[in-house]
């Protein structure tokens, strides 16, 4: 049973995955493009992160950024590589955008990579509602950026 909870980006297990998640931004995208946190970042005060776990063992993880009052940023998605195709990326992206809804957020946003390598995150976010959107919070137009975005309702 997968059982999603807040956790800290600096616990050893996550550390490793979210080394995984770097390099494959910085092999995928050049430098300038790379906009993934760091464990030490995603421990931020503006940050709220989560893990997704199945009998203690790190399936996956995702970080939620406040951005301006009810705006916030979807950062550092991550499943293992063994999990893929488990349904992880999909119950934390619930799991956040559920979150976002009950602290009073009306929109999320995010960026992902326009390679093929980003095709999966991109055909997610969209089967979740998300659609693309000019750049958002200090972001500038990239050809290797996607910005997408998600309006939220009350419910």
């Amino acid at each position: 049973m997968m059982l999603i909870d807040r956790d800290s980006p600096e616990r050893a297990d996550v550390q490793e995955l979210l080394a995984g998640h770097l390099a494959d931004m910085y092999a995928t995208s050049p430098p300038e493009s790379v906009h993934a946190l760091d464990p030490a970042a995603l421990a931020g005060p503006e940050i709220s992160f989560w893990t997704a776990r199945a009998d203690s063992r790190l399936l996956g993880c995702a970080a939620l950024k406040r951005l301006a009052p009810g705006d916030g940023e979807i950062k550092s998605m991550r499943t293992a590589e063994w999990a893929r195709g488990w349904g992880v990326a999909s119950a934390l992206l619930r799991h956040l955008v559920a979150e976002a809804r009950a602290g009073g957020y009306r929109r999320l946003y995010l960026e992902t990579g326009s390679q093929e390598f980003f095709a999966p995150a991109r055909r997610l976010y969209e089967r979740h509602g998300f659609a693309a959107c000019p750049p958002f919070a200090g972001y500038v137009p990239d050809p290797n950026s996607v910005f997408m975005t998600l309006g939220l309702d009350a419910g």
